[in-house]
Formats: C-alpha cells, sequence, structure tokens
C-alpha cells in the first residue's frame, strides 16, 4: 500500500499553513480542524479564568516559536469570545467538541467567558502599521487608535478624518453628513475620504449644508482638524471607554494583536508605549478592554542584541501581560499528527504490523548518538501510528533549527522569518513529497529544507542551489540541505552517525550500505568544499565560509610544523612525563624523537616515533632492522590519512586565522571566530585520537616486536618504555627491588659503626661487589676514581642504576672498610662524609680509594690491645670499624688525661702526663690504618704508660690517697706563715711528700697523716699559748691604766672609751690564725694604741682652761657626753705631752750584754738619765 492510502484525510487537500489574522474566508475551516492540544487546553483555563474573574491584569501574552500556531490561536480566540456566527454555526458550538468529554470545567469556564458580551478586533500589527513609521513616538498607539476608528466605523487611515466623524456623529449627524456627501459628490463618503484632499471642497459643501453655517467659513475645516489633530494615550482611554459605556453592561472590547513582539522588539519606546497602552486601557475600562498578542516564546530571537533598559522594558511589559499562554514544540506535533497524520482503520492495522516488525529496532535506527541532544523515540505503538512517516526527533530538531537559521539572520526580513510558512505547512509538504511512496518510506530529514526555501536569504542558500546544478550528485545534495538544516543546532553533533540519522529513508534499508554512500557523498561534499570537516563532525558552509575554507586549504604550512604539532601532541598531550618512573621509583630521562630528528636533549634512552610522513613508515621490516643497536622505543604509528589530514587541517586553520587576525570586516572576523572555536574542537578530538594511534601502534625494541597490552596510549608507552630499560639495562636486576633512598645514606654509613655488616667478600651484595671492583681496577690502572665518575659509570648502560642505589652501595662499602672518601687528600668519615656524599657540588672532589685487606691475626691484634688498653672489649669487629673505634677511644681518654692535666697547679705530680698527652694525640691522629699495620711498635710503650702512670694517676685521683694529699696541700696552703713557730721535723715530712712526682708509690701518704696531724696540733697549740699571752699582756696594761692617776675620778662613759679598745683588740686575736700576725697586733697595740690610751687618759683627768667665749648651753652638755675635746682658743693652746716607749729610748751603753753587779748599776744609772731626759722634756715614758 502507498503512503496515500493511509491517511484518514488526504495530506494533499488544502491546509491553510498560515493564519492570517484578517482572513475571512476559511473561518469555518480554521475552526474545525483547530487542534486543542491538552497543553493548551490547560493554559486555555487559566486564561479564562482571568477574563471571567478580573483582578488587574488586562494582557494576555501567547508565546510560541516560529510556525508554532500562536496566530491560529489567536484567531480562534477572537472568534470564541465574540461567538461569530460562522455558516450558521456559532463559533462556541464548532468548538466544543475539540475539549475532551472529561474536562466539564473547561466548558463551562468557556461557556462562561462566551457569554459575556464582546467584540474582537483581530490585526497584524505589522501590516496594520504598513502607513506608520516606527520611529514615531506614538506609533503604536496610533495602529490601536486606527483599528479602533475602523471598527468604529470611521477612517482609519487618516486620524484627522476619523476625529471629524467622531464629532459629527457625536452630534448625531454623521448619518446625514453623508447623505448630503454622497448628493453633492455623486459618489459615497467611504470612497470621498480616500481623496479627502481633493475632496475639500465637497466636504466643505457637505458640512455646511447640515450645520447650516456660512460656506466660506466651512471650506477649510478638514484643514483645521489636520493642523489642530493629536491623539494621546489618555485620549485613546477615554475613546474606548465612552464606545463601552454606550454599550450592554459588562460588554467587552478585545484587542487581538498578532506578531506584537517582532513589531516593538527592536524598539524601546514601542515596548513602553505597549504597557502603557494596556495600562490606561486596564485603568480606566476596569476590566473591559483586553489586549491578547502574540510574541516569539525566545524573546532574545526577535530581539537581536538587547541593551540592558531594553532587557528591563520587555520584562515590565511581560509583568504587566500576567496571563501567559505559551505553545512548545509538543503542542506543535499534536497538532501536527492530529490535523495532518491521523490515519485510516486499514492504515493503522497496516502500521501495526510496520511496528511490530521494527521494534526492535528504533533505538539503533533512531536515537543519536555522540554525545548530542537525546531525542524522544517512538514510545510504544500509538505514538509510531500517530507519527509516521515522520519520526520524533524532527519535531523539536526541525524547529530548532529554523529558530537557529532565524537567530543568524538567514531568513528574508529580521522579523519576517518564517512567516509564510508554518510547521505544519512545511510537514504537509513532505508528506505530499513522499504520498505515492509505499508503507516503510520515511521522511527524510533533508526534505523539510523545501518548506522553507522560500523564505531563505539567497547568499545562504547558494551552496545549496549550485550544487543542485553543478555536483552531479542528487543523494549528496540532499544530504548538503540536511547539513544545512542542522547547521546551527549546536545541541546536535553533526556526525556520520547522526547524519545517517536523518537520511534514513525506509525501514529495512540496508544500513551499513546506507552508511557507505553517506560516506560517499561527504567526502565528495568536502572535496568541492561545500561543507567542512572537524574530526568526527561535518558542516556546511556558506558563501563567505567556502571562500575562507578554500583559502585555509591553500594556506601552506611546513612538514617541520606539523611534526612539531605531532610532537606536542604525542609527547607533552599523550605521554606527558619527560622523565619515566620505572618500578624501582628510578626517573629515566629519554631522548625525544622523531622521523630520525632529535627533538630534546640527548639521552642515553629515547623514545622514537615513526609518524606517516616518513619513508618506509609502513615497512616494519625495515622499522625492526633500523633499530637495531639503538637503546630506543620505536613507536611506528599506524596509517591514519584522516588522522593527518585533520593535524594538518588545524595548522593550517591555526596559520590562517593568525595571519587574518587584524581584519575590519565583521562578516569575515565572525567567521573567523567561528573557525577559531571549531579549531579548538578540533584540536580536542586530535588530541584523544593521538592517544588512540599510540594504543594501536607498533611498538619495537632492537628489532624485535614487543607485547605492552593496553587499550590507554600512554600506558602502552610506559610497559614499552619499561621492557626498554630492562633489555638496555641488564644489570639493573642487581638490585633487587632493594628501596635506597638518598635519605638513607647516613644509616648506610652508620651500619659499620653498629658492628652490624660482615666484612669477608661474601658477605657484600652484588651492587657492592660492581662498585668496589670498579674503584679497584681504576686503582690498579692509575686512574683516579671520584663519586661524579662512579654516578656517571653506573647510570648508564649496562647497570642503569639510580643516584640513591649507588650512593648507598657506596655508603655501605664505606661503612665495611673497602672503600676510603678523601677530599683534598682528607679522608671524610661520619657525619662530614654523609653531607659530602649527599651534596652534588662536592661529587667531583670526592676520590675513591680502595682499603688495604686486613689479616685476621691484625684484627684480632688491635682487639687484644684494646681489651688491654681500656680494659673492656671493643664492640667492633670490622677492621675499619674497629680502628676507628680504637681512635675514638684514644681521643676520649686524652680528652679525659688532659683534663686532669689541667690540674698540675695543685698537683705538681700530674706533670707525669705531660708524655703520655703527647703520645696519645700522635695516635689519635693517624690513619685508623696505622693501628691495624704499625701500633706493634708503638703498644708496649702504651700499655708501660698506662700501667706506670696513667692507671695509677686515675686511681690516686679517685682513691682516698687524694684526700691526704689535700689536706697537706691545704695545711701547708694556709699555715706556712706559722711552720717558722713550731718544730722544723714535721715541716719537713709534710714538704718531701708534697714535692713527691709519684705520690701514689709507696706508704708515705699513710705515714704522713701521722705526721700531718702532729703539725696541725703543734701549730694549733701555739696558736693558742700566743692568742693566751697576748690575752695576759692586754690585761696587764689595762690594769696599769685603770691604776693610774686620775682613773677613778672618770665618769663611766670615759671609762668605758679607754677600756673599748682593749676588747676590740682581743676580739681580734681570737680570729687570727697566724702567730706573725697575733705578736705583731700585740705589739702595735702596746706601742701605737696603749700610748693614746693613756694620752686620753691625762686629758680626761686634766682640768679644763677656760674658753675666750662660753659655748652655748646645749652645746657644751652635747660634747661632754660624746666624750669629744673641746678644740681651744689658740692663745691658750698649750704642747701636748708625747709617750715614748720605754724600750724606744737609746740607753748608750758600750758592750752588748752585762756580766756584773757593777756594770748593772752602770747601765741602769745609764737607763735613767735617758729615761729621765724624756720626761724633762715633757714626755711620758711608758713602761
Amino acid at each position: 500500500m502507498e503512503l496515500n492510502g493511509i491517511f484518514l484525510n488526504p495530506v494533499s487537500r488544502p491546509i491553510e499553513g498560515v493564519i492570517k489574522a484578517d482572513d475571512e474566508a476559511s473561518l469555518n475551516t480554521e475552526l474545525s480542524e483547530y487542534v486543542l492540544t491538552d497543553e493548551v487546553a490547560k493554559r486555555l483555563e487559566h486564561f479564562l479564568d482571568a477574563y471571567t474573574d478580573y483582578h488587574g491584569a488586562n494582557g494576555v501574552w501567547v508565546s510560541g516559536f516560529f510556525g508554532s500556531g500562536k496566530s491560529h490561536l489567536l484567531k480562534m480566540l477572537a472568534l470564541l469570545l465574540e461567538n461569530r456566527r460562522i455558516d450558521g454555526s456559532s463559533a462556541l458550538d464548532i468548538f466544543l467538541p475539540k475539549i475532551h468529554e472529561d474536562d466539564a470545567l473547561l466548558r463551562s469556564k468557556l461557556k462562561q467567558a462566551v457569554a459575556i458580551p464582546s467584540k474582537s478586533i483581530l490585526f497584524n500589527i505589522d501590516q496594520k502599521a504598513d502607513i506608520i513609521s516606527k520611529t514615531q513616538i506614538d506609533a503604536l498607539l496610533s495602529v490601536f487608535v486606527k483599528v479602533f476608528n475602523e471598527m468604529c466605523g470611521y477612517f482609519g487611515k487618516q486620524g484627522y478624518i476619523a476625529q471629524f466623524e467622531r464629532d459629527l456623529d457625536s452630534r448625531e449627524q454623521f448619518d446625514a453628513f453623508k447623505d448630503a456627501y454622497q448628493i453633492i459628490a455623486k459618489k459615497p463618503w467611504e470612497r470621498g475620504r480616500e481623496q479627502a484632499l481633493l475632496e475639500s471642497g465637497n466636504i466643505a459643501k457637505a458640512y455646511a449644508q447640515i450645520t447650516g453655517e456660512d460656506p466660506t467659513l466651512a471650506k477649510g475645516i478638514l484643514d483645521k482638524y489636520r493642523t489642530q489633530y493629536s491623539v494621546s494615550i489618555e485620549d485613546f482611554g477615554n475613546q474606548v471607554k465612552a464606545w463601552l459605556d454606550k454599550q450592554p453592561a459588562n460588554f467587552r472590547l478585545n484587542f487581538f494583536v498578532d506578531e506584537v513582539g517582532q513589531y516593538i522588539a527592536e524598539n524601546t519606546k514601542l515596548m513602553t508605549n505597549l504597557q502603557t497602552v494596556a495600562e490606561s486601557l486596564a485603568t480606566k475600562c476596569q476590566g473591559r478592554a483586553w489586549i491578547i498578542v502574540t510574541a516569539q516564546e525566545d524573546m532574545n530571537s526577535v530581539l537581536g542584541d538587547m541593551s540592558k533598559q531594553q532587557s528591563n522594558d520587555f520584562t515590565k511589559i511581560q509583568a504587566r501581560f500576567a496571563n501567559r499562554l505559551k505553545l512548545t514544540s509538543a503542542d506543535v506535533a499534536e497538532v501536527i499528527q492530529k490535523r495532518l497524520l491521523t490515519k485510516n482503520d486499514s492504515g493503522a492495522d497496516l502500521l501495526k504490523t510496520v511496528h511490530d516488525q521494527q521494534f526492535n529496532n528504533f533505538k539503533t535506527l533512531f536515537e543519536f548518538a555522540d554525545g548530542g541532544q537525546h531525542y524522544q523515540n517512538f514510545r510504544d505503538l500509538e505514538h509510531f501510528t500517530y507519527c509516521y512517516p515522520f519520526v520524533p526527533y524532527q519535531f523539536p530538531l526541525f524547529q530548532s533549527a529554523i529558530r537557529s537559521i532565524s537567530l543568524h539572520n538567514g531568513f528574508e526580513g529580521k522579523a519576517n522569518s518564517v512567516g509564510e510558512r508554518s510547521m505544519l505547512g512545511v510537514f504537509r509538504e513532505v508528506a505530499i513529497a513522499i504520498d505515492n511512496e509505499p508503507v516503510g518510506q520515511l521522511a527524510t530529514f533533508d526534505r523539510m529544507f523545501e518548506g522553507i526555501r522560500g523564505a531563505l536569504k539567497s547568499a545562504i542558500q547558494s551552496a545549496i542551489n549550485t550544487a543542485e546544478h553543478h555536483l552531479g550528485d542528487e543523494y549528496a545534495v540532499r544530504v548538503l540541505k540536511a547539513l544545512f538544516l542542522v547547521k546551527y543546532v549546536k545541541e546536535f553533533k553533526a556526525t556520520l552517525r547522526n547524519l545517517s540519522v536523518l537520511m534514513l529513508e525506509r525501514f529495512g534499508e540496508d544500513v551499513p550500505a546506507q552508511r557507505k554512500k553517506l560516506e560517499a557523498a561527504l567526502n565528495l561534499l568536502e572535496q568541492q568544499t561545500y561543507i567542512q570537516r572537524n574530526g568526527d563532525l561535518y558542516e556546511y558552509l556558506t558563501d563567505e565560509e567556502k571562500d575562507i575554507e578554500e583559502e585555509i586549504k591553500n594556506t601552506e604550512v611546513e612538514s617541520a610544523d606539523i611534526l612539531k604539532e605531532l610532537e606536542v601532541l604525542l609527547f607533552d598531550g599523550a605521554i606527558r612525563q619527560r622523565k619515566i618512573r620505572y618500578e624501582n621509583g628510578q626517573d629515566y630521562s629519554y631522548t625525544r624523537k622523531m622521523d630520525d630528528r632529535v627533538l630534546s636533549r640527548e639521552h642515553e634512552l629515547a623514545i622514537h616515533v615513526i609518524t606517516p610522513l616518513s619513508d618506509n613508515f609502513d615497512n616494519l621490516t625495515v622499522q625492526r632492522m633500523q633499530s637495531m643497536g639503538r637503546d630506543e622505543l620505536r613507536v611506528v604509528l599506524p596509517a591514519d590519512a584522516r588522522f593527518m589530514q585533520d593535524l594538518t587541517m588545524y595548522k593550517r586553520t591555526e596559520t590562517y586565522i593568525r595571519q587574518n587576525s587584524s581584519t575590519q570586516q565583521e562578516a569575515v572576523k565572525r567567521i573567523l571566530d567561528s573557525k577559531s572555536f571549531q579549531n579548538t574542537e578540533r584540536l580536542a578530538d586530535i588530541q584523544e585520537r593521538a592517544k588512540q594511534l599510540l594504543a594501536d601502534a607498533q611498538l619495537i625494541i632492537n628489532a624485535a616486536d614487543i607485547e605492552a597490552p593496553s587499550t590507554d596510549g600512554q600506558t602502552r608507552i610506559l610497559k614499552g618504555f619499561y621492557q626498554l630499560i630492562e633489555t638496555t639495562y641488564p644489570n639493573l636486576r642487581m638490585l633487587r627491588d632493594v628501596p635506597f633512598s638518598e635519605a638513607d645514606i647516613g644509616k648506610y654509613l652508620r651500619q659499620g659503626q653498629d658492628g652490624l655488616l660482615g666484612n669477608d667478600a661474601t658477605s657484600l651484595s652484588e651492587p657492592e661487589q660492581e662498585l668496589l671492583a670498579f674503584i679497584q681496577t681504576n686503582a690498579r690502572s692509575g686512574v683516579r676514581t671520584t663519586v661524579k665518575s662512579l654516578l656517571e659509570r653506573f647510570e648508564r648502560k649496562s647497570y642503569g642504576w639510580y643516584y640513591a642505589a649507588i650512593l648507598c652501595n657506596l655508603a655501605l662499602l664505606c661503612a665495611r672498610g673497602k672503600v676510603e672518601v678523601r677530599q683534598d687528600s682528607n679522608p671524610l668519615e661520619g657525619d662530614l662524609l654523609e653531607r659530602s656524599l649527599r651534596n652534588t657540588n662536592a661529587h667531583a672532589t670526592l676520590v675513591l680509594e680502595p682499603q688495604i685487606e686486613f689479616t685476621a691475626s691484625q684484627v684480632r691484634a688491635l682487639k687484644d690491645f684494646f681489651a688491654d688498653f681500656f680494659d673492656q672489649p671493643a664492640s667492633s669487629n670490622e677492621a675499619r670499624a674497629l680502628a676507628r673505634e680504637t681512635i675514638e677511644a684514644i681521643k676520649e681518654l686524652e680528652i679525659d688525661l688532659a683534663e686532669l692535666h689541667g690540674q698540675k697547679v695543685q698537683y705538681p705530680f700530674l706533670s707525669a702526663l705531660d708524655g703520655v698527652l703527647a703520645t696519645l694525640k700522635e695516635i689519635a691522629a693517624k690513619n685508623p690504618a696505622w693501628l691495624l699495620t704499625d701500633l706493634a711498635r708503638a703498644e708496649d710503650a702504651l700499655l708501660e704508660a698506662k700501667e706506670q702512670v696513667i692507671d695509677p694517676v686515675q686511681r690516686f685521683m679517685k682513691s682516698p690517697q687524694k684526700e691526704i694529699y689535700d689536706q697537706a696541700r691545704l695545711l701547708v696552703q694556709e699555715q706556712q706563715e706559722n711552720f717558722a713557730y713550731v718544730g722544723s721535723a714535721e715541716v719537713d715530712a709534710i714538704r718531701a711528700v708534697l714535692a713527691d712526682a709519684k705520690p701514689w708509690q709507696g706508704n708515705r701518704l699513710q705515714q704522713a697523716r701521722q705526721q700531718l696531724d702532729a703539725l696541725q696540733l703543734a701549730i694549733a697549740n701555739q696558736l693558742a699559748s700566743e692568742q693566751k699571752a697576748s690575752e695576759q699582756l692586754l690585761d696587764d696594761l689595762e690594769q696599769r691604766l685603770q691604776g693610774a692617776e686620775g682613773y677613778g675620778a672618770l665618769d663611766a662613759a670615759q671609762k668605758q672609751q679607754l677600756s673599748a679598745p682593749f676588747a676590740q683588740a682581743k676580739q681580734q686575736f681570737k680570729g687570727q690564725k697566724l702567730i706573725a700576725v697575733i705578736r705583731d697586733q700585740r705589739n702595735r697595740f702596746e706601742d701605737e694604741q696603749y700610748p693614746q690610751l693613756l694620752l686620753k687618759l691625762d686629758q680626761f683627768a686634766s682640768p679644763k682652761p677656760a674658753p675666750a667665749e662660753q659655748p652655748s648651753p646645749s652645746t657644751q652638755p652635747e660634747n661632754e657626753t660624746l666624750g669629744v675635746d673641746t678644740p681651744e682658743q689658740p692663745m691658750l693652746k698649750v704642747a701636748e705631752p708625747r709617750i715614748v716607749q720605754s724600750r724606744h729610748i737609746k740607753v748608750g751603753y758600750p758592750k752588748p750584754w752585762l756580766t756584773s753587779e757593777t756594770e748593772l748599776d752602770d747601765y741602769l744609772q745609764k737607763q735613767r738619765e735617758a729615761w729621765l731626759k724624756e720626761i724633762q722634756a715633757g714626755n711620758r715614758v711608758q713602761i
């Protein structure tokens, strides 16, 4: 059966695709064929609620995309609310059957609304405004005034004439005027007013006739109206109110304005105009005047680039028009399906068979892939029957297509868009085109193009026109049309797969063959530059885009630039690592190579990419042969011509855009911006495909193909590189997966000190043996080995060891004593060695020397010496560690003895350590190896020094003997002055002990303890005796003083002054420890202080001479109380007597001693004379 046999109504029957507001001829058809969709029914119910129960919003906004049926809905509302009678039936009666039987509420609301008497004024604002410029401030108001005047029966084209007519009507003279004019002018007024300027005379005569005015005065009546005429929104509101007031109660006047959104879109003032008109009617008419308008669904599509102010104004208008009726693509699809595609019973049965056969294929056949928008598929049999021969995706996709083309200014006239083609009309044309095809035929998406072709600008479709005449491939032209339709639909991805869905012509078609045919068509179109391909996406090119695309294709790019870009894609984008980390944690640098060109710094390993640009790239035998003997991973890319074409196109486009970036042509700028965006997407696609190239590449190492199973390009290259590492560095396995870290160098160095390492050859690991062999071989050849040269050797093949592994194994050799590290001829050990090994700047100066192998007997001899000399066993077993431990112990001993030696001022015998310390210092400075080889020469002397000096000194300094020695030393230090007053035998014995160079020998110190005690006792007794004698002398002198003449007459204070010095002197004697000092103090008291006391006694006892002036009464007692002598006046002063010690008076006697009584008498006589001489001189002789 053919398709035309399955429809209930012939698709070829006349269906008005575009509903015109002023078309009165097809009202019955338009009403009867109107499809009330479920969505529109719901919104209609809300509108009728507002209409029947007015709450201030008198505006209704009917929105929908181009061709969605909003004009049809507007017209239906105008007919319904007015309840116009059409062909003997009311609009309500025709419309009610369209409402679902179960939707009683909508029926009730519609009847309630229709019951309100009303008049509908339906007009297309663009058509009515044809004589009015939009630039006029009141342009939109003028349109409303025009249609209102026409409805009233007045002349709409000229407002001043309508005003003239309204004024006559208000005086009930209008009909009389029309009759008079017809008699005078011989034509009806309706014709005459259109020629008002020519008919001014007849008009004046008719006017004068009905008003009785002077004809000469009436002659310029219309001129006066024209000059004085103006209309405001307020006037308009008043006129509408006045008209409504003449109508029955609650009568409505409804303005139905089609395409108002397009009309006002670009003019802010028109927007404000519309808002103010609606407000004025709402205010003045209180819900009896409504404005119902249509506009585009997406206002940006008609507003263009709105300023913020315009956007705000438009939002304000929409807020005024609170009642909304929005038509969606679902509404349109339902209308098309019900009006056009309803099937008859036989057709439905036939389609059920088709549905059952193809149901499982729907997903494969009609669903888009590749990340585009998801469109609905056939849901079930009912949906399939409704839509066929169309596919559900076609309804929303075609809607998006015409909206997007309009956005890009593809239609003739910005506001017109697809005004001449509704969605219904386009689908009807497609259905007619395939009317004679058998059931199973599908409407391909390209057929939609013919439905809008007439409305398209010639420039945008010229490529299609050219292709139709010159391409010579009808199918390719159809593909081009489909690509044109989806060109600007961003959510649709025009891939080969998705285009095959658009171009599927019938159920049961050979899909692989269809795809092959489609691919050939696309390749042809791309070759001829009708389209461009960006990765997997195809795009239709306009004339300007074609020219630029041709120029891009002809742009020269160097193969070196393409290789550079490929390097970035593969190495930076896919591999992404300049160093590749192996399983052992080591990073291996590699040389970047491509087609035998070195692209980076050269390293031992390489990744060499062979591209399709290289000769023999596809000859794997040649590639294997060329890889022989090279330390490289050869990556032979698969032959992907498409990839190389796209990469070349990317570079050409990038170059072209850069060269033409300064263009001033807006159209070219726009296309270049689009090309730049496409090129960015192309690059992203190329990057993903580059990874896939690596995943599919042939990997070769040293002429052998290698397996590196992975679907990820980067992972595959890394696996291949691991195999290259293992092939190039066979000795890498020696490290045996032991993790080495630079931070562990110190830990390995200290293992020798901790005694954790063996020293025989079998205890060395493989890496240690290799390092040691290299150092020893160099040494035997006279070649100096540094840490730097060691690293260079073992980082390269056939080792490939990493930095930390080499240094840690070297540290182990040092710890075992197998290798010594020197810098400037100085051996490095401990922390200094660790710091130097970790300092890369020092590596060139660190010289490695293999160490002497020490015999077990040498090690044993040193261990024995250590035990003998330090009285404890050594902790180290390894020779060098043992030697270092010995040196450290010697240094510690040296420090301890030096500390003792520092006390030799107090302990002179410690000078015995002078030679010992010098010996220990010399040995501590020796190379550790000396202890193992040459210590025997000094061993006896060291052990003897230990036995004769070190041990005795250390024992003595910690023994009780030192306490005896300290007592003796302290006694000598404190009592040396008193030694002259005691026996010399004990003193000599103590001095001998302190002068002994070896006081620890024998029992001399034990014997000296008794002598020390005796000496201390003798000194104490002598000191006590001296103190006692001194006190006795003081007592004698004090008694003499007290027995002197005049003492008894003194008062207590004066006596106290004289006795206090005696008590003080006694106290001084008690605290004094030196005998000589006691004697000296005693003599000085007797010779100096005692005479002074005698003089003071004399002064106290002598009468005071009368002063020249009496001192004040207050002064005298004070002076007396204080015991202070009152100074005498100069004229009364006498010489004070002088005290002369009797022993100081020189007696002239020639003999040294007395031998007889005569000599004694003689001596006494001479003494008497000497003493008397002093007395006569006024002095006092102290006896």
